[in-house]
């Protein structure tokens, strides 16, 4: 059943919408390129110049109290330091597991709820569980860590029901074993995200025509295959987008969350790039050291950032920038 073939229905940009977007240039816009000025210049101001510094830093044996001028030129030797470095590999496979696994999980559950709720009758139920499920969003993993920590401790609700059900003879330790401690992180991020994640699905089908549910009800479609033939591709330009858009990000793995539940028990399989830069230039002054490992991050997401733009445009005909 191919509805938008034998409907010849398009799903591409509407002619209308296309000549207006043609018709957009700096002089009838120059307003919104006023208001946008202010942000530019604090940008300018507060992330492009110390980027410069930054690499700076990366290039010295850099010492507070000597400054920029008088602290040791090393050139590349920072950088060689970090490839030579036995746990980089780890660190990078931490990274790029929990970070692919987060974006996967928490898209593919927010388009899930988005189509539920596209098919929930109650409007009423409908706002309460979009409620409930924003809710952690708005919350802090300073909060939701001691939260997590408590349900998942071995004395905790989860471990209790578990082992109370005979599914396991001792407690799991979530938190504390390195078997664990990844797949916990990605559960509880897309638990924590994939209600906001969800919002952009929700106003796409939104803007869905009900007349292509009442053509397809008519032609005796069933739910399931109105799902798949108008609802998926309604929203299937926006999937990519918005996992074109996660991509430049692949190496970030949510400093915030795991430096609030991981201990040295679990470095093996829970230390990512973010916290080992905190500890490298936070505890250890090894200001260099994590400079450049930072400034390496920035420009691998950016290559994948630009790696993302090119296939949203190849495949989906729409560009990031």
């Amino acid at each position: 059943m191919q509805l938008s073939k034998k409907k010849g229905i398009s799903t591409g940009v509407p002619r209308d919408v296309k000549r207006r977007m043609s018709q957009v240039t700096l002089k009838n816009t120059w307003p919104l390129h006023l208001m946008l000025l202010p942000c530019i210049i604090m940008m300018l101001i507060f992330n492009t110049r110390p980027l410069f510094q930054g690499v700076r830093i990366a290039m010295l044996n850099y010492k507070p109290a000597l400054g920029f001028e008088k602290s040791a030129y090393v050139g590349l030797d920072n950088f060689k330091f970090i490839f030579e470095l036995p746990t980089t590999a780890t660190l990078l496979r931490n990274t790029v597991v929990m970070a692919v696994g987060k974006i996967l999980l928490r898209q593919f559950l927010a388009i899930m709820y988005a189509l539920m709720l596209h098919e929930m009758a109650n409007r009423r139920w409908e706002r309460i569980s979009q409620t409930i499920v924003y809710l952690p969003h708005f919350l802090s993993w300073v909060i939701l860590g001691v939260v997590v920590r408590t349900i998942l401790a071995n004395d905790g609700p989860v471990n209790n029901i578990l082992t109370g059900l005979g599914l396991t003879q001792s407690p799991i330790g979530f938190i504390t074993s390195n078997h664990y401690f990844q797949g916990t992180m990605i559960v509880t991020d897309a638990w924590k995200e994939f209600g906001y994640a969800a919002v952009i699905y929700i106003a796409t089908l939104a803007g869905v025509n009900p007349e292509l549910y009442e053509a397809a009800s008519i032609d005796g479609a069933s739910r399931f295959q109105r799902t798949r033939y108008i609802t998926l591709p309604s929203i299937s330009t926006t999937i990519m987008l918005v996992m074109a858009l996660q991509i430049g990000g692949i190496l970030n793995a949510g400093f915030d969350q795991i430096f609030n539940m991981y201990t040295p028990a679990v470095y093996e399989t829970g230390d990512v790039l973010d916290t080992y830069v905190y500890r490298m230039g936070f505890q250890s002054a090894q200001y260099s050291i994590s400079t450049a490992i930072g400034f390496m991050t920035g420009i691998v997401g950016m290559v994948l950032t630009l790696i993302s733009n090119f296939l949203a445009s190849k495949f989906g005909n729409r560009r990031l920038f």
